[in-house]
Parts: C-alpha cells; sequence; structure tokens
C-alpha cells in the first residue's frame, strides 16, 4: 500500500473512500497531487456527498490557481486515473487502515524528534500525548443506532436468538441463559491452587469436544503443563499416571478425539508479564496466515500476570494498570469477535474470605466494571470433602445475578475436571448454601440431617469450620 494506491481507489471506489474518508489526515501524504486531490474529493463530499467525477477535478485544476510544476503534476495523475479498477474492498480498507497507523507513527516520531531538537514551539510535555494519538489510529465505521430509524432492526433483535459458546455444566448454561456472548470479558476469582486453572481447562476441553477453535494463551505454566491437564481432563487419565501410561492407548485415545471433534486446540506460552493485548493480536494474525486458524474462544491464564500495550508496569497505580489490561483485553474480544475467559487472584483480604466479592478483587476494582460475567471459586475443607467447589456469581451482563448467586459444582483434580451436581439437592438447605459464607449453618438440627445424608461419618465438626 502507498499513497498513490490510496488516492486512486478513493476515486475509483465510491465505498472504500466513505469508509477511509473519515480517518484522511493530509499530512499522511507527500506529493502535493495527493494532497490537492483529496482536499477536493473531502470538500466535495462534504458538499454534495458525492465523490467527484475526473471531469470534476479536471475544471478544479483548470480553475485554481497553480505554478507550473504543480498542474502538471496534478494532470499527470488525472490523466492515469483513467486507466484505473476498483480493488477488492475488504482488502483495500485492512491494507490502508495499516498504512495509515504506520505513517501516523513515523509522522509522530518525526515531531517528537523535532520537539526534543528544539525545533518546534512545542514543549516535551506533549511528546507523550503526540505518540499516544499516534498508536490510536484506527478505523471504526461504525456510526452508531438510530433510536428511531432502526427500531425494526432492534425490534428483530429482541427476537433473535444470539450466538453463543455453550458451556458443558448446566448451571453455568442457565446463569449465562446458554453460554458465553462474542465479544465478552469473563473473568474467574480465585485464590491461589483453588482451581483457576483446572477450570479454563476444562472449559477449553470442552469447547474443543464441541468442535470449536480454542486458543489458550499460558504466562504461568510451560505449554506442556497446560496440555497435561487437559489430556486428564479429555482422556479420563489421572494426571498422576499420564507418566506411566502406554503409548498405544494414549495415541488410541487421541486418535478417537481427532475423530470426535472438528475443532481445535492451539496453546501458546509467553514469559509472565512480558507480553499485552498487542502481542496477542499478532499471534491471532500469524495463526490465520500459517495454520489457517480462527479461534472460537480465547482463555487467557491469567490476567495479573499480562503487561499493558498503554501502561508501564512499574506504574504505582495498579488500580489504573489492572484496569488498562482488562479494557485491553475486552477490546481484542469485540475486535475478534469473539469471548475471551481470563482470571484473576483475590486480594489479601480475600484469602481468609470465606464469602469473596467484587471488593476483593487482587489490585483492581475497575476489573470487574469492565467484565460482563465474573464468578468466584471457593473451597474449603468441608467441600474438599465433598468433592465439590462453591460458584458465587459477582458480575452478570447475561442475566440477573441473585438468580442462583451461589452454587456447586463437583470438581474431581486428578483428572482436572468439572461436573454438575445435583440441581435439586441445590435447591435445599445444605451447609454449603445457607448463611452469608460458604460451609457454615445456623441450625444444629439441620447440620446433623445433613452429615448423616451425605456422609454417616463419626467425626464431622470440619464440615463447618
Amino acid at each position: 500500500m502507498n499513497e498513490q494506491t490510496v488516492i486512486e481507489q478513493t476515486l475509483a471506489n465510491e465505498n472504500y473512500a466513505r469508509k477511509i474518508i473519515p480517518f484522511i489526515d493530509l499530512e499522511y501524504f507527500e506529493t502535493f497531487s495527493s494532497k490537492w486531490i483529496l482536499q477536493r474529493v473531502i470538500n466535495f463530499v462534504e458538499k454534495y456527498n458525492k465523490i467527484p467525477t475526473k471531469d470534476v477535478l479536471d475544471i478544479e485544476l483548470e480553475s485554481d490557481k497553480l505554478t507550473e510544476t504543480q498542474y502538471k503534476e496534478v494532470s499527470v495523475f488525472l490523466t492515469k486515473q483513467a486507466t484505473v479498477h476498483p480493488q477488492e474492498e475488504e482488502w483495500l480498507v485492512d491494507q490502508t487502515e495499516k498504512w495509515f497507523q504506520e505513517r501516523a507513527v513515523y509522522n509522530g516520531i518525526m515531531k517528537s524528534i523535532s520537539i526534543l531538537d528544539g525545533n518546534s514551539e512545542e514543549n516535551k510535555g506533549s511528546i507523550p500525548a503526540i505518540l499516544s494519538d499516534a498508536l490510536g489510529v484506527c478505523f471504526d465505521t461504525n456510526i452508531g443506532h438510530d433510536f428511531l430509524e432502526d427500531s425494526d432492526e432492534r425490534y428483530e433483535s429482541y427476537r433473535r436468538i444470539e450466538e453463543k459458546l455453550p458451556f458443558d455444566l448446566e448451571h453455568f448454561n442457565k446463569i449465562t441463559k446458554g453460554g458465553l456472548s462474542r465479544k465478552s470479558l469473563n473473568v474467574i476469582l480465585a485464590g491461589t491452587g483453588v482451581g483457576k486453572t483446572l477450570a479454563m481447562c476444562h472449559f477449553a476441553a470442552a469447547n474443543l469436544v464441541q468442535g470449536k477453535n480454542v486458543l489458550y494463551i499460558t504466562m504461568e505454566m510451560a505449554e506442556e503443563r497446560i496440555a497435561e491437564r487437559i489430556d486428564a481432563n479429555l482422556l479420563d487419565i489421572p494426571i498422576n499416571e499420564l507418566p506411566d501410561f502406554p503409548k498405544k492407548i494414549y495415541e488410541e485415545k487421541i486418535d478417537k478425539l481427532r475423530v470426535k471433534t472438528k475443532g481445535h486446540l492451539i496453546i501458546k506460552e509467553y514469559p509472565t508479564a512480558s507480553v499485552h493485548s498487542g502481542h496477542f493480536r499478532h499471534l491471532l494474525s500469524e495463526l490465520k496466515v500459517k495454520k489457517k486458524f480462527k479461534p472460537d474462544i480465547i482463555y487467557v491464564d491469567y490476567l495479573n500476570i499480562c503487561g499493558s500495550s498503554r501502561l508501564k508496569n512499574n506504574i504505582t497505580n495498579s488500580y489504573m494498570y489492572v484496569k488498562s489490561i482488562a479494557e485491553e483485553l475486552r477490546g481484542l474480544a469485540v475486535e475478534a469477535n469473539l469471548p475471551i475467559v481470563t482470571a484473576t487472584q483475590v486480594n489479601r483480604s480475600g484469602f481468609t474470605n470465606s464469602d469473596p466479592g467484587l471488593e476483593d478483587t487482587s489490585e483492581s476494582f475497575g476489573l470487574p466494571a469492565t467484565a460482563d460475567f465474573m464468578f468466584a471459586m471457593i473451597t474449603n475443607e468441608a467441600l474438599d470433602d465433598l468433592g465439590q467447589i462453591a460458584i458465587k456469581q459477582l458480575k452478570n451482563r447475561y442475566n440477573d445475578p441473585s438468580l442462583h448467586r451461589k452454587f456447586v459444582v463437583g470438581v474431581d483434580r486428578t483428572r482436572m475436571r468439572l461436573s454438575d451436581c445435583d440441581q435439586e439437592e441445590q435447591k435445599k438447605d445444605t451447609p454449603i448454601m445457607n448463611g452469608t459464607t460458604f460451609g457454615e449453618r445456623q441450625d444444629e438440627d439441620d447440620k446433623m440431617k445433613f452429615v448423616t445424608k451425605v456422609a454417616g461419618r463419626k467425626d464431622f465438626s470440619k464440615l463447618f469450620t
């Protein structure tokens, strides 16, 4: 892509021209003819809402007071325009956006150098804003929803069943009305060792079985360790038995899985705190070109050890930093038109809180404001004994979070699996679900009834600690 192509296609392709004109900055262009033609195109569109023809520009040229050199430069360009044919529009727009971005960055750097050399009236304090504006160049052709004009479309959207990526767990589908929406950021809150990675590996494995393409980005564990956990889940093999598992049987299980699903799973490892959404965006492009792989969902393990493309990681305001990371991930979800699932640590108070809330989000209360769906995972000795883990909704844009705010799911840590529990049991008053904290009850008689039913054990006092 170069400026000549931009000008030629602007005159030859009206749809293309209308998409790029709002983002044109004449400083991106170097030649006099390019700037002259673009200025006339912009003026004509503003006045007549049409792209000027070559004849219109010829008349404008004849009436304009130009030097002989300037006149000749524009005239030669317009003469060549007669042989130009429109190119593929979508490709053109994408390439033009990249070229505008490159020119904006180049101009921003050169302007900053001029300021540093003392050749500009602007002071050095303006440099960050200049570079930030340059890096922020992006085509956004959506001009918004016209409330009255678009009422029919809006009504149809109410009746349209939204395409979602379902869970393999009944209760999660209930609270999300069928699964995760595109363009959404979904966050798991839990303490160290509770099961953030286990949950993401389980959900990723389920997505793969559903025939979906899954991208799992890890910054905490090696690719092999994540793959190991997904192997345990999908192949129904205790993770500690994998090293001694017969190769022939392992290969047979993998072959069956390969036949069962049309989906693919890519696991990509990055060093901790070394990458941000920009690197993930580049990865998506690489996967598309090299493997023809386009994910249906992305898992990022996990948010707190991501970097920000906008802020340095040595920033003292952790609120701003974590919020920035969350915003960038959600922006990527919107751009890629898919759901992103990530996780975050509880803060110090959350480690000792048996019933964490939004206030226990590590480092940033701004994270829940950005997320579309957020839930906490809670465990204690009682839950471990029952092979369960507690789930508490913290935020839910899919549904009313007060419905089924707390529930439990089964957990098999040896096979890295979650499972549905008996939903009828969840409706009953159990030690897990009663009161303000998990694992506590007010009624001693009910304690006895519950323990007798689920365990029949002699020493049951630890269930309520």
